[in-house]
């Protein structure tokens, strides 16, 4: 690989230059009933170029491989994704004029396939989740390009300490509000980039002792809940997510579980449930990672009420729900998986007619079926 000093510096100046084009994403006040001084927030990354919160991930991962020398004129970049984080990636490799291809699990939806297609990206396929950190790498030596491996390169990548990183924006943006410091801020774990940033920079940014704490929200066949509850990282599974984005089959590079506070198993069928009752108090649609982080949300938000406190729980809204139409929004995807919307459609009802979310669901023991 030959390192073009005036290519790259080229490419960070185009990046920054879209970075600064962009305006930063909003921070929504949900004001649902009975929150009785709790105030409930959303981040809604879904407005970002490329549409989701992996659109940071994706900048500061070309950058960090620009910087490193790994990326230059003509390189191929390949990445293991389950499918926002390649629509971003194939974003930032157009602009760069690259070309991109994207090694995921054939149950990527179809919107986000066609997305990375619009973009200039390629996408390759394969059987099961955990077969895609291989592929990649195959790929990468057999064409001479760069694997990007987020999964490993996601928390040393971003500046977790501020330059407008996901935690600064939500922090500046509450100043104004009732309670300018969160209580809680709710997050999925994908590669576990995100949760490290904001846990190292609820520290570092002296919130920790003003009661400001960080959970993780973990779906269904993902290990990070068991590696935070066991502190055993070898840990692996046999199945892949049903919510695209998050949970992974083995503890990834970037998650640190010691920055997290608390850790929920959210059940899948939660987590769908929760996307209707969004789609009802939002007036429009949201990925799936967003219901596994409300389910959680309202599970604090219950827990503060019993204990008679108020303040404020920020949580993500990671992407919009177009791209999950053949698959969440969709009756017969969810009949075929199994999955029974019912109880949890009732129970979110029930909060709003309460405050409380009711179902069995707890930190120590992830989630017991009703």
């Amino acid at each position: 690989m030959t390192y073009d000093r005036q290519w790259v510096a080229d490419a960070i100046s185009k990046i920054e230059a879209d970075f600064n084009r962009s305006a930063d994403t909003h921070l929504i006040r949900l004001d649902l009933p009975k929150l009785d001084g709790i105030g409930l927030y959303l981040k809604d990354e879904s407005t970002h170029p490329s549409g989701s919160l992996k659109h940071r991930l994706a900048r500061s991962l070309f950058l960090y491989g620009l910087c490193n020398g790994w990326i230059t004129r003509d390189t191929p970049v390949i990445e293991a994704s389950s499918g926002s984080t390649a629509v971003s990636e194939a974003y930032f490799a157009r602009l760069l004029g690259l070309r991109f291809i994207a090694v995921m699990p054939k149950s990527t939806s179809q919107q986000k396939i066609d997305q990375i297609a619009f973009y200039g990206g390629e996408s390759h396929l394969v059987d099961h989740s955990g077969q895609i950190y291989e592929e990649s790498q195959r790929l990468a030596r057999e064409l001479d390009g760069h694997y990007m491996d987020q999964f490993t390169y996601a928390e040393r990548a971003t500046d977790w300490r501020g330059n407008n990183n996901i935690a600064e924006s939500i922090f500046d943006q509450l100043k104004r509000e009732p309670h300018p410091v969160p209580r809680w801020v709710v997050v999925g774990a994908g590669t576990g980039g995100t949760s490290s940033t904001i846990g190292r920079y609820v520290r570092y940014g002296r919130t920790l002792g003003q009661g400001c704490e960080l959970c993780v929200a973990d779906p269904e066949n993902s290990v990070f809940y068991d590696a935070y509850e066991t502190g055993d990282c070898s840990v692996t599974g046999t199945k892949g997510s049903r919510v695209e984005g998050i949970g992974r089959p083995r503890v990834e590079p970037s998650f640190n579980p010691t920055v997290v506070d608390r850790m929920y198993r959210i059940p899948d069928a939660a987590s769908f449930a929760a996307l209707h009752y969004l789609e009802r108090h939002l007036g429009r649609r949201c990925g799936g990672s967003t219901g596994t982080n409300l389910i959680a949300t309202l599970s604090l938000i219950t827990e503060m009420k019993k204990a008679g406190q108020t303040g404020s729980v920020v949580t993500l809204l990671c992407d919009g729900g177009d791209r999950y139409c053949d698959t969440y929004y969709n009756p017969e995807w969810i009949k075929a998986q199994n999955i029974d919307l019912a109880p949890w459609t009732s129970a979110l009802e029930q909060f709003d007619a309460t405050g409380l979310l009711d179902m069995p669901l707890d930190h120590k023991t992830g989630y017991r079926k009703a």
